[in-house]
């Protein structure tokens, strides 16, 4: 509210030796302003609506012994993750006689380049990925290679999360083992 400061002292006289009057000063009282103002911010972020997560879409298999997807050797890939951000990977099945040559090692940073050649090698009728976490990965991984799947493309449906063989976790184990990784 603006008010007058009118403390001016006596009355309107004129002439030598008498001084002059004191102007009015006017002063604006800025607090009901502060109180719009926070007024308007409280409207506007009680109004306002958040937005909403979203969840990746993702297809799992039903426990159905009898019911169970046939995939072929030759369009399969199995990812299996491990401590400390490590990916291994094998094509086809996985055979007790050559197992040292078909599991590899790779990371996050070089896995998307061989999802997309097998990908671009496969059928897509034929094409499956199979993913499987040992007990030493993070959730943080499990949702990184979903989200390799969700960037190369991959459709719902070629891809599964399965349980981890104990084989699958022993050759893990070696070759971490190897490669210093502890």
């Amino acid at each position: 509210m603006a008010e007058l400061d009118t403390s001016s002292g006596g009355g309107h006289k004129k002439g030598p030796g008498v001084k002059k009057a004191k102007k009015a000063s006017t002063r604006v009282d800025l607090t009901p302003m502060v109180d719009l103002g926070f007024l308007l911010i409280t409207f506007f972020v009680f109004t306002t609506t958040m937005s909403t997560p979203t969840a990746m879409s993702m297809n799992e298999p039903k426990e159905d012994p009898n019911n169970q997807l046939k995939v072929k050797n030759s369009g399969a890939m199995t990812l299996l993750l491990g401590k400390d951000d490590q990916v291994y990977y094998y094509f086809g099945e996985l055979s007790a006689t050559d197992a040292s040559n078909q599991f590899k090692s790779s990371n996050f940073k070089d896995i998307r380049q061989v999802i997309l050649d097998k990908k671009k090698a496969t059928p897509i009728g034929d094409l499956m990925y199979i993913i499987k976490s040992d007990k030493e990965a993070t959730f943080k991984n499990a949702i990184d290679i979903l989200d390799e799947m969700a960037i190369n493309a991959v459709p719902p449906g070629h891809y599964a999360e399965v349980d981890m063989s104990d084989t699958e976790a022993q050759l893990i184990k070696l070759t971490e083992d190897a490669n210093g990784i502890k």
